[in-house]
């Protein structure tokens, strides 16, 4: 059988949640069943090392998609033209765009639906695109893929979607991500936050991540306990640029503060390994796997307590209200201030952590594709 795949967000300068989880799930697909074809299409030159096995056929479709118009080109044009031209039994789409023009059959994953929820919080080209075509590839979708039992709900009620369409997979997280020593913590610390240990927070910087109030909330932290050195170490791309985000930083605190950018993978779990405590409050999310990253780093974990976060956290996090910095901060100096706590979450962090695999995740993608390559 011949299988198609959209692989436009391998990008080997700039891979994010949806390059990370394409490449996790498709390298192992291609690789276990060489049994198979398949043709991956990029939008536009790729690394050769993306081209996982002998059986995987790259192809570039114009235009590169990254704009609404360009996405409706490239999808029912593009991506239409080459299912025919190379005979695909199957589509499979790990960003859950379908080509609404072809009849071969499509499976796409679809990791949340936030853009349901907070449209404002998107730039309104993209907020329109989102809430006019995804209920249509929710319905053109032979079978839809998610990433949690919470955001498989969401789809279903959203979309008035049959439940037996929807198959709820976790999602995994690099092995790179271990506990670290207490050396090589002291290391990290000393590169990233002046000798001192730090909060953390990864992620990219999008106004649902809530990084705006957790600041706030670490302000209110240093307030009510003005001997602690704890930092914040804020990981993420692009800062506030296209974010729709401001904060005001106190002047006292900004060198307390620390803006890293994204980070190479190796970096970040050290940077994961060495925090006091993994600090993830968005308002909104489909499965958050940095969640994932801290736990099998036995980082301690503040987590928000809404959406998919606590289906994944489980009891390896203490929970907060992530709309109250208030409560934000309360939880922050709990954390720090009671070191008992802090073991406890990280062992539960470290048993829970086996819960999630790469390879289990790609195996279960797998018995979905193969159910419909019949």
């Amino acid at each position: 059988m011949r299988i198609a795949i959209n692989t436009r967000f391998l990008l080997s300068h700039k891979m994010e949640g949806f390059g990370w989880y394409t490449y996790e799930i498709v390298k192992r697909i291609v690789q276990n069943h060489p049994e198979h074809e398949f043709v991956l299409f990029f939008d536009r030159t790729y690394d050769k090392k993306f081209v996982f096995a002998k059986n995987a056929i790259p192809v570039v479709l114009s235009p590169q998609a990254r704009h609404p118009i360009l996405f409706r080109i490239w999808f029912n044009f593009s991506v239409k033209r080459a299912l025919k031209k190379y005979n695909a039994d199957l589509f499979f789409s790990p960003d859950g765009y379908l080509s609404l023009t072809s009849e071969v059959k499509q499976i796409g994953v679809i990791h949340d639906l936030n853009f349901e929820h907070f449209p404002q919080d998107l730039k309104p080209v993209m907020s329109r695109y989102y809430l006019k075509y995804f209920p249509k590839f929710a319905r053109k979708a032979a079978h839809i893929i998610t990433v949690s039992e919470h955001s498989k709900q969401d789809i279903c009620s959203s979309y008035a979607i049959d439940p037996s369409k929807v198959s709820a997979i976790w999602n995994g997280a690099s092995n790179v991500f271990e506990p670290l020593h207490e050396s090589s913590k002291q290391e990290v610390r000393l590169e990233f936050s002046n000798g001192n240990p730090y909060f953390l927070f990864v992620g990219a910087i999008h106004p649902r991540k809530n990084v705006q109030r957790l600041i706030k909330a670490f302000e209110l932290f240093k307030t009510n306990n003005p001997s602690s050195n704890i930092q914040l170490l804020i990981v993420g791309t692009e800062l506030w640029t296209n974010a729709n985000v401001k904060v005001d930083i106190k002047e006292a605190i900004k060198n307390q503060i620390h803006f890293t950018g994204h980070l190479p993978l190796d970096t970040l779990a050290k940077v994961m390994g060495a925090a006091t405590l993994f600090t993830y409050v968005p308002y909104f999310e489909g499965f958050g796997i940095p969640l994932v990253e801290a736990m099998k780093c036995g980082t301690p974990i503040l987590s928000g307590n809404l959406t998919s976060l606590p289906e994944v956290a489980g009891d390896a996090a203490l929970y907060c209200d992530p709309m109250c910095v208030n409560d934000i901060s309360l939880k922050l100096s709990t954390l720090a201030n009671d070191s008992n706590l802090r073991d406890e979450l990280s062992r539960k962090a470290l048993e829970r952590s086996t819960l999630f695999s790469w390879d289990r995740s790609a195996q279960k993608v797998w018995e979905v594709l193969e159910q419909h390559l019949k």
